[in-house]
């Protein structure tokens, strides 16, 4: 019996000296990436996208708008079957505007995770190779919301910006 508490209090000894000497670092993710080139140039190609998207949207709203003032004012000189043709022809535009609208949402977020995947595995890739290098055993997010409550150990952004010739 005193065998057996002997080596779990050896084994509990082993594992809070392992425990002490566990290296802990952090790094702010999202700072890491907005501060990459490669990032400026994603969301100067997103923001392209955008602009494109919803000058095509932009057009469609002009023409609805132009219909719906000419149908309102020609209305008391149409039939009751015209102006309800009209206003039938109205929401097929509404509807067609409302589609696109979401179709270039769709767009634009595949787009935008098409652009920034690459850019955070590559900043993942670097935090991993730098805090490999250091000897740290986990590296622990700091950008706000992701959970990290207090971050006074090895701040890696540096070392990881200069992995990435990030200045």
């Amino acid at each position: 019996m005193k065998k057996l508490i002997a080596v779990a209090v050896l084994f509990l000894g082993m594992v809070s000296f392992t425990n002490a000497q566990t290296k802990v670092a952090h790094i702010n993710t999202q700072k890491l990436i907005s501060a990459m080139p490669e990032m400026k140039e994603a969301k100067d190609e997103f923001d392209k996208l955008q602009k494109s998207l919803g000058a095509d949207i932009q057009a469609s709203v002009t023409e609805y708008r132009n219909k719906l003032t000419q149908y309102t004012n020609e209305a008391p000189n149409k039939t009751d079957a015209e102006n309800k043709e009209r206003q039938k022809e109205l929401a097929e535009l509404e509807g067609r505007i409302q589609e696109a609208q979401a179709a270039a949402d769709k767009t634009a977020q595949q787009k935008y995770i098409d652009l920034t995947k690459p850019i955070q595995e590559k900043a993942l890739a670097a935090i991993q190779k730098v805090a490999r290098a250091q000897g740290y055993a986990y590296v622990l997010d700091e950008t706000p919301g992701s959970g990290l409550l207090l971050a006074d150990g090895t701040d890696l952004m540096d070392a990881v910006k200069k992995e990435l010739g990030i200045k």
